[in-house]
């Protein structure tokens, strides 16, 4: 399905674009591009955390001195991608490794589980929050808010999906308070400096007829009183 969607890409898109609505699409394009660079960045930036994690790991493991510590931590940290399957693969090969290893030393056994557990802390809390929700435009604590939501709503692929979806979401949000901010409801008819009078809108008063004022004469054709 991938290599077909790859080989045919272009042409779907092209597809696509016909259907557009004629009076909308170079929004619908605008919205189009933004979702393209969010999902792009967010690879990015779970690629940084994935690179940084596995350096993480298996510089610990090795300094620890774990058999195959180094291919270890490469594994974990590659599969960070997929939240919480990297700590949890990783630290269930390091400890069960461990176990045969340094059978009696549990202070070694105890390091390997301690590498996993900070890992998982920092990849929580700094990494993702800072390297993917700034890549993304989401505050840290919309995007812990998006995990947990996602992840008790719809399990597994609620966690995978929950980041990319609620970064489309955002693009999408933020298009919608952009075309308000411009809008009349917003700015309103003096718009938006109803507190500056210098700024407001030139209002144009009727010129009075100066034949009205007192001590004008008469009007041509009038007779003055008698």
């Amino acid at each position: 399905v991938t290599f077909y969607l790859l080989h045919d890409w272009d042409r779907m898109v092209a597809a696509i674009d016909t259907l557009l609505p004629r009076d909308h699409d170079p929004r619908i394009r605008m919205i189009a591009r933004d979702i393209d660079r969010t999902l792009a960045s967010f690879v990015r930036g779970q690629g940084t955390v994935c690179l940084i994690l596995g350096a993480f790991y298996a510089i610990a493991l090795m300094i620890i001195g774990l058999q195959f510590g180094m291919v270890i931590g490469v594994t974990a940290g590659l599969l960070t991608f997929i939240p919480y399957v990297g700590a949890l693969v990783g630290g269930a090969l390091s400890i069960g490794l461990a176990l045969f290893q340094f059978w009696g030393e549990w202070w070694m056994i105890g390091a390997v589980a301690i590498v996993f557990f900070f890992g998982q802390f920092i990849e929580g809390n700094v990494l993702s929050p800072n390297l993917v929700g700034q890549s993304v435009g989401l505050h840290p604590v919309w995007l812990i808010f998006a995990l947990s939501a996602f992840g008790s709503m719809f399990g597994f692929v609620g966690m995978l999906v929950g980041v990319p979806v609620a970064a489309v979401i955002g693009v999408v949000v933020r298009f919608f308070l952009d075309r308000y901010r411009e809008g009349l409801l917003y700015r309103g008819l003096t718009g938006g400096h109803a507190d500056n009078p210098t700024q407001r809108p030139a209002v144009f008063e009727d010129t009075p007829d100066p034949h009205n004022q007192p001590g004008a004469g008469p009007r041509d054709g009038e007779e003055g009183p008698a």
